[in-house]
């Protein structure tokens, strides 16, 4: 038996639909962001770093600007052309004398090659800079990976008492039909709830808060709901001795790369200032042809000259000295960026190591003996061996450890984040 018309339309119409439906739901889901893929996106697609790297780019530029020679000069002049008419006749261009003019100036004790050396060490500084800037928000983007990590933490932690609570509160009314609790009792069971609700609340709008905060800095259009990170929310006691991290920091920290770059640098200009006051010649030739002069054989000359200026007064001492004053500058400035250096690393390994101190008695005994205690005591409840007041005091106390935890972990990977940070490496993932 052949379909008729109007089946097939009406399946063609299914078909459709169901693949509309199946497109929808496949461009709907989006993978969860490691951290790798978060930090690429960052690097890739954020504003404020890459318009900085163009600055860098700038710098670069100028190099070639440094390096220059100056221009030679070409002079045309003409003279002893007649105005008025000598014995009645007029022939201006009769005796005009015609002379073309070249001259350049050239500079001694290395200016250009010095010019350029200034200016790679500029760029080098430059580019140490955006490291530092880079460095800089790294961690800011980190803090609000681990703050999504941690909101996620926290929204599971309350819905997860939620479901246990419901199971309370229904164990909790058929305690009540069966008279066993008043009905006060139920009604204060029932009336908590509106605390883990709110947590809830609290919780998803602090995630969704992260997420915008984080899709800023690696400049993500993607609706919020469809957007997810992914990551381990845990910590490690494997931290290095602190002496390995001052040499770690000391190795890679671009800001005290750029200091100690800035040193190189006012010493090639202060190279370039005592160069700079040294005397540059001026050599010119040129060509000449004047027709009214008598001899006829003087009538074409060539002429040659050397132009040196006399340094007499101008010897460029006052860059001589600013730019000696500038060395040491660079120089205190550089053991100020040191010192800063192992202060940073000092007191952020400090935090870390509390941290971490505060961190194992929880692990180790504090949330079992909170998550025993709460089963004990509801165990109890639930036949009548405990109070309703005991029972809410260990359940408050268990969703007192498990959020003190949670917040600790996450304190730790803020830490952690930090301490990469003042060691310019990722040295704890």
């Amino acid at each position: 038996m052949k379909p008729k018309p109007t089946d097939l339309i009406a399946r063609c119409i299914w078909i459709c639909i169901f693949g509309a439906v199946s497109v929808v739901n496949i461009s709907y889901a989006q993978e969860p962001l490691t951290w790798e893929q978060v930090k690429a996106k960052f690097e890739a697609a954020n504003p404020a770093l890459r318009a900085d790297q163009l600055n860098v780019d700038e710098m670069k530029a100028e190099e070639i600007t440094a390096f220059l020679r100056p221009n030679p000069q070409f002079t045309a002049a003409t003279d002893g052309t007649q105005l008025a008419p000598h014995n009645g006749v007029w022939q201006p261009l009769a005796g005009t004398q015609y002379q073309g003019n070249f001259s350049y100036l050239h500079e001694r004790d290395h200016k250009r090659e010095l010019r350029l050396e200034s200016a790679k060490e500029g760029t080098q500084i430059t580019a140490s800079q955006h490291e530092d800037l880079e460095r800089n928000m790294l961690f800011g983007l980190r803090s609000m990976f681990v703050q999504i990590l941690e909101a996620k933490a926290v929204l599971d932690l309350a819905r997860a008492d939620v479901e246990y609570y419901d199971k309370i509160i229904d164990i909790s009314r058929e305690r009540f039909k069966a008279g066993d609790i008043a009905r006060i009792d139920l009604d204060r069971i029932e009336l908590l709830r509106v605390q883990y609700e709110a947590e809830i609340e609290t919780a998803t709008v602090n995630l969704r808060t992260a997420k915008f905060q984080l899709m800023q800095l690696i400049n993500e259009r993607t609706p919020v709901d469809r957007f997810d990170v992914t990551g381990n929310f845990d910590w490690t006691d494997a931290v290095k001795p602190l002496d390995d991290y001052h040499q770690i920091a000391l190795d890679n920290r671009p800001d005290l790369r750029a200091a100690t770059q800035t040193i190189q640098q006012s010493d090639t200009n202060h190279k370039l200032a005592v160069s700079n006051g040294s005397t540059d010649p001026t050599f010119s030739a040129w060509a000449t042809y004047n027709p009214s002069f008598n001899n006829p054989n003087d009538k074409e000359t060539l002429g040659l000259s050397v132009s040196i200026p006399l340094r007499i007064f101008d010897r460029n001492q006052g860059e001589k000295k600013r730019t000696l004053i500038d060395i040491d500058r660079s120089r205190s400035a550089a053991d100020a960026a040191k010192a800063q250096v192992f202060d940073d690393v000092d007191s952020t390994y400090e935090q870390l190591r509390s941290n971490i101190a505060l961190l194992k008695p929880y692990k180790e005994k504090y949330r079992d003996q909170a998550t025993r205690v709460r089963d004990t005591v509801t165990f109890s409840y639930e036949h009548g061996g405990a109070s309703l007041m005991d029972f809410l005091n260990a359940q408050s106390d268990y969703r007192v450890v498990q959020l003190a935890y949670v917040q600790l972990v996450g304190s730790y990977l803020t830490f952690a984040g930090q301490l990469n940070l003042v060691v310019g490496h990722e040295e704890i993932q």
